[in-house]
């Protein structure tokens, strides 16, 4: 059950073997279903969550009832609200599995304690919330200066197995533009 999450770890950093069991220690498995909501506005996330198996989408809902889909966590990635875990302040997202999935949880407290006594895990953290600050930024980059057929391009060249998994309309959403829209350039670009 761990070896993914700790191979994962040993491409970023270097643990002993004492360290791996204390790490594995601290991580619960969990299960979730098919659209099941495992966050949602007003909670303080006190979970990240690493991919097993499954997929998951972090998305708000504005004030109009319209959804924005701001993520989609599968194998590999890690799921969460970073901004309430870290600041322990209520979450504005929801979470929701998108299919039956399985996560390897750490708690807030899990990991403090994991900080203080592994040193190469915060960087670890460290690294991944670079990583994910690098790939929001390009995203609102991309969102302000590019079309929307290369930022379609660039979605499935970064997630290559979200579209036969994930329906049109929320591919759209994450793109910001409409299901319609999305249908053209898709046709479009089938023509090329």
């Amino acid at each position: 059950m761990f070896s993914k999450i700790n191979e994962f770890v040993a491409k970023r950093v270097s643990l002993t073997k004492s360290e791996y069991d204390y790490f594995n220690d601290k991580l619960q498995h969990k299960t979730f279903k098919k659209k099941e909501i495992i966050l949602e506005p007003g909670v303080v996330c006190n979970f990240e969550g690493y991919v097993l198996k499954g997929l998951f989408r972090m998305y708000c809902i504005n004030e109009s009832g319209n959804e924005t889909d701001l993520l989609f966590a599968s194998e590999d990635w890690w799921i969460g609200d970073l901004i309430s875990f870290s600041q322990r302040i209520p979450s504005k997202l929801y979470i929701q599995a998108l299919e039956d999935s399985e996560v390897l949880l750490i708690s807030y407290e899990n990991k403090e304690l994991l900080f203080n006594k592994i040193p190469a895990l915060e960087r670890l953290f460290r690294l991944m919330v670079q990583k994910a600050f690098e790939t929001m930024m390009n995203r609102l980059l991309a969102t302000i200066s590019e079309t929307a057929e290369s930022r379609y391009l660039q979605f499935i060249k970064r997630y290559p197995s979200i579209p036969l998994r994930v329906p049109q309309h929320m591919i759209a959403s994450y793109l910001g533009i409409t299901p319609e829209f999305l249908s053209k350039t898709r046709a479009k670009l089938s023509k090329k």
